[in-house]
């Protein structure tokens, strides 16, 4: 909301020094947001003259210029050269001389053109910043003004003045009008505030004869009728050619709005002043009586920008015999506009519903200053003062006559009393109020209060729809009273509170992860298709999806099965950018329908009211399972080409240290056994498991997937379940002190069948040894001469140690032995010589 500080001074007393930054600083302690300051950014000397001759003079490019003597006050004329042929002698006009700069910034000085010294401008409106008319210079005579030669115009116009913009919240509409913040300064500054939406019950009396009006909604949003109050008056004999005073076209300016003729300028003004939207009907285009209602299904509407809207039988219209003239509360109608042959007009003020104004504005997607106000709630007590406002306007301005023709829908407004109870307001807020502040702040607002027995029932005014129970009330009192009297104490945390045991091990993996070396780079859930099926089952088989009502991309509109397509999309974009070493990870949900169920609900909740147990156990069974997955891909170089040492490309080996990362940091190691994977290169993947059960995979990827990813060379990928992995891991076991006495090292070498993996045979080998063994590492992996055909020899590098002795070389040969005998009892190993 933009607010011209010569309005804001018409109701509230602003000090004279008061700068525009000083009136921002008192409307932040009461709760607006400090956005911006506007000014028409001219500087003079700008005056006001006269035009006393000119000369046109055809020039070779075919324009005709002027040259012109014009009288500026000083004590010779000055020669100006113009290009506008929209004035005549003896025109007052608006004269930049040297020395001023107008908006751009354009400076002016004097100048040789057209072989002249134009020692100034005659200035247009759009050049003064005033409108966006640029046909012609402003002629002072069309705004209605007349003054001295010599006069400065800056004034004169209202070029001066400088508007303060502020951010107003939704809950607060009454904040859009130039009387809301007037009022808000007021609360600030201790200033007197003359309320300019208060006017003697004769003045507002409203005429019900002469022109019909009624509202027939026979489907209300929520039991609520489209509109509750419903006022027209009417002014006939209107002259739509009078200018506008320069003074309302300097405020709507600052305001952010155009001037677009007086009848216009003239509701625009008064919406702004008052907070209530207005609309002007040309009352000899109307056909019988107004209608309020819903549309009709297949009705069709022409709106004032000249769009032909489909209406939704939700939207409320405002209708006469012809059909719809406008959609209420967001634009008029084309069929009943003012134009600049109108002459009688009938004024329109109301109160329409919150929701269904808000529901039209964003279903035909026509934001307007009018629907922004509705939607937020106007003040129920001012459609009549509005309507009364604007016809003398229309009276005084655009020389009509108002008669006692009129509608009127005007119930008694009834606003229910708020009980609070005496001391809430101090144990919400953690201030030591004193009764006098607390009822002092809340009659400040415009409330009213009545004692009672608990407290106080408080009635809000009625321009706070916003004000609705006993919190609301307390925010009013800390508001007013400065919101930094608020003590900045941190609360004492409940014991046994804070992250779950499974948030926290989510946050132990990814921050392993991301110790070892690898970069978490999360991705969108979205996918395709054919990736769900391929990456999201072992088999590459189809799978259920769940696919998106209104995606975002056309091409994935499924919600992802797995992390790794997110990775390679990731990891593409990377590599094509340059950067093509990379050891990436993701954790992030995946969405896994069961087949053959149904999930999703067109039973969505009301607003403002809990959902019952029933509903929310229903809403979560609409949902799909969505388990938590970490996943990591690497492809390109671990160790760069450099002096005296080859580049070491990335490889299972990377993918394997990674589990066993995650798998520390889960508190349970994870086994590698071989696998077979549609997306996986055949011979190179392997199932990852917890206790026997399998909840991941890892792997290289198939050079065909690895080339239809746009990947130039190999790619290793993992991903498993990793809430799963939580679970199963249990409880997290505190790490025993670290033995202090010298470890025993021995290494053995076991054959054993090709098929048998290493992970089941150091598993032997740690169940066998016991607790004496600390460390059994693969070491070697031989398959050749000296070993038997469909065999390979694994060599392990074993330590020993224990806790309370240092072992002899004979109690760790035994140890090792025994881990030896379970390997032979399971795989057959024997010895290698």
């Amino acid at each position: 909301m933009r607010v011209p500080l010569s309005w804001l001074r018409e109701y509230v007393d602003v000090a004279p020094d008061a700068t525009p930054e000083d009136v921002l600083a008192a409307l932040v302690t009461v709760g607006f947001e400090e956005e911006d300051i506007h000014r028409f950014e001219i500087s003079g000397p700008v005056v006001v003259g006269q035009v006393l001759a000119f000369t046109p003079e055809p020039q070779s490019n075919g324009k005709t210029i002027r040259w012109c003597q014009v009288d500026v006050g000083e004590a010779e004329p000055r020669g100006i050269v113009c290009g506008a042929g929209n004035f005549a002698v003896g025109d007052k006009v608006v004269v930049t001389l040297p020395g001023a700069v107008l908006p751009g910034p354009f400076p002016i000085a004097a100048r040789k053109t057209y072989g002249h010294v134009s020692d100034g401008m005659i200035a247009s409106a759009r050049e003064l910043g005033l409108g966006d008319e640029h046909n012609g210079i402003l002629i002072l005579s069309e705004l209605g003004v007349d003054a001295p030669v010599g006069t400065d115009a800056i004034a004169l116009l209202g070029l001066d003045d400088v508007a303060v913009e502020i951010n107003v919240t939704p809950d607060r509409g009454y904040g859009f009008s130039v009387r809301g913040v007037a009022r808000e300064y007021a609360h600030a500054t201790g200033a007197a505030f003359r309320d300019p939406g208060l006017r003697s019950a004769e003045e507002v009396a409203h005429p019900t004869a002469g022109f019909t009006a009624v509202v027939r909604d026979d489907a209300p949003i929520r039991g609520a009728a489209g509109a509750t109050e419903f006022a027209t008056r009417v002014v006939r004999g209107v002259d739509p050619s009078r200018p506008t005073p320069p003074w309302m076209i300097a405020r709507l300016t600052l305001a952010g709005m155009r001037s677009l003729g007086v009848l216009i300028d003239i509701t625009n003004y008064v919406m702004l002043e008052l907070g209530q939207p207005l609309h002007g009907y040309d009352l000899d285009k109307l056909t019988g009586g107004i209608t309020v209602r819903r549309a009709h299904p297949g009705e069709k509407m022409t709106t004032l920008d000249g769009q032909e809207r489909s209406l939704h039988v939700e939207d409320l219209l405002i209708t006469d015999e012809s059909g719809p003239i406008g959609l209420a509360g967001v634009m008029g109608g084309g069929t009943t506009e003012m134009t600049e042959t109108t002459r009688n007009v009938l004024i329109e003020a109301a109160t329409f519903d919150q929701v269904t104004i808000a529901r039209s504005a964003r279903r035909h997607k026509l934001p307007s200053e009018a629907s922004k106000r509705f939607e937020r709630g106007v003040d129920p007590l001012i459609p009549f003062i509005a309507a009364r406002r604007v016809a003398d306007l229309m009276v005084e301005l655009a020389g009509g006559t108002l008669t006692d023709e009129g509608g009127a829908l005007r119930p008694v407004v009834e606003i229910a009393p708020i009980a609070l109870p005496a001391g809430f307001v101090e144990g919400l807020i953690g201030i030591d109020y004193a009764e006098d502040e607390v009822t002092g702040a809340l009659e400040t607002i415009g409330a009213s209060l009545e004692k009672t027995a608990e407290g106080w029932d408080v009635t809000p005014p009625s321009w706070r729809p916003d004000l609705t129970d006993r919190w609301t009330l307390a925010e009013e009192v800390a508001r007013i009273h400065g919101l930094d009297r608020i003590p900045s104490v941190l609360p004492t945390p409940p014991s046994g509170r804070g992250l779950t045991a499974l948030q926290q091990g989510r946050r132990r993996v990814a921050n392993a992860l991301a110790a070892a070396g690898l970069v978490e780079t999360p991705a969108f859930p979205f996918t395709s298709e054919a990736q769900n099926d391929l990456h999201g089952s072992a088999s590459g088989e189809h799978l259920p999806s769940i696919r998106l009502a209104n995606a975002l991309d056309g091409q994935a509109p499924f919600l992802r099965r797995s992390l790794i397509p997110g990775l390679l999309q990731t990891a593409h974009r990377n590599i094509a950018r340059g950067l093509t070493d990379l050891a990436i990870f993701e954790t992030g949900v995946v969405f896994l329908p069961e087949p053959g169920v149904t999930y999703g609900t067109d039973e969505v909740p009301p607003l403002g009211v809990r959902p019952s147990e029933e509903t929310l156990a229903a809403l979560d069974a609409s949902i799909p399972p969505q388990a938590r997955h970490v996943g990591a891909l690497f492809t390109g170089n671990a160790v760069s080409r450099q002096p005296g040492r080859a580049a070491e490309a990335y490889g299972l080996s990377d993918a394997l240290e990674a589990v066993r990362v995650i798998g520390e940091a889960a508190g349970r190691e994870i086994e590698v056994v071989q696998d077979r994977r549609a997306a996986l290169h055949p011979g190179r993947t392997g199932a990852l498991r917890i206790g026997g059960e399998v909840i991941g995979y890892l792997g290289e990827l198939h050079p065909a997937v690895s080339a239809d990813a746009d990947l130039p060379g190999r790619a290793v990928v993992l991903e498993l379940d990793l809430d799963r992995a939580l679970e199963l891991a249990g409880e997290r076991i505190v790490a025993a002190s670290l033995s202090t006495y010298t470890a025993a090292t021995q290494d053995v070498s076991l054959v054993v069948d090709v098929a048998v993996p290493a992970a089941e045979v150091r598993r032997a080998l740690l169940d066998g040894a016991g607790e004496l063994l600390e460390s059994a590492r693969l070491v070697d992996d031989y398959r050749g001469e000296g070993v038997a055909a469909g065999t390979k020899s694994l060599s392990f590098a074993l330590r020993f140690r224990a806790p309370d002795r240092t072992l002899t070389a004979a109690e760790a040969t035994e140890a090792k032995l025994s881990g030896v005998a379970v390997a032979t009892e399971r795989f057959g190993a024997v010895i290698r010589d």
